[in-house]
């Protein structure tokens, strides 16, 4: 485990305890969330889903913990650094509201020295995808993350979530003539087509 790994779980104990001491729900998401479930480590940040209502205050007890505000560009998130690692509390990822029920779907699960809940790798994958387009459309740390977490992934479920995407569609194309999915395991990414 590398030293920025380290850290981001060093990171994420401290902020789950935090947000956990505040009674504000959360659930980890993103690339840490992908380790906690057998997926290579995430070196990036943290990402954590909170409810919108709850996105400022969780900011505040972050702050009262020693780490420091940081302003997004964007406005579905909150940023907060614990030295240099960051946190992102995202709220409307991809445009979906964080709801009680969004974050019900979450299964507590050991990561580092913490119990803390963890959404599933289908959730984690569709989110991933949602975010590629024109200008972010690097498949180098999906692959890793589809391979090691195949067999936990709901594929109709992310084809469903990412139909109107076009980069996730070209992704799951990938995938499957990569033999990641498919074929031999009888998971497929894209259905065939019917037969003639």
């Amino acid at each position: 485990m590398s030293d920025v790994q380290d850290e981001l779980l060093r990171t994420l104990t401290k902020v789950a305890n935090a947000l956990r001491s505040a009674q504000i729900p959360f659930a980890l998401t993103g690339g840490c969330a992908g380790y906690a479930r057998g997926g290579p480590a995430s070196e990036h940040d943290v990402d954590l889903l909170v409810r919108e209502q709850d996105a400022t205050e969780a900011v505040r007890v972050l702050v009262q913990r020693g780490m420091r505000a940081a302003e997004p560009p964007e406005d579905w998130l909150l940023k907060v650094y614990d030295g240099d690692s960051l946190v992102d509390l995202l709220f409307r990822p991809n445009e979906r509201p964080v709801t009680d029920e969004i974050l019900a779907m979450a299964e507590e699960l050991p990561v580092g020295s913490v119990v803390l809940p963890v959404m599933p790798a289908t959730f984690v994958l569709s989110s991933k995808l949602l975010v590629l387009d024109g200008h972010r459309c690097d498949f180098s740390e999906l692959l890793p993350f589809a391979r090691a977490l195949r067999e936990q992934i709901d594929w109709d479920q992310v084809r469903e979530e990412t139909k109107h995407s076009p980069y996730a569609e070209a992704f799951l194309v990938l995938i499957e003539r990569l033999e990641i999915i498919g074929r031999g395991n009888g998971i497929r990414a894209v259905p065939r087509g019917k037969p003639a």
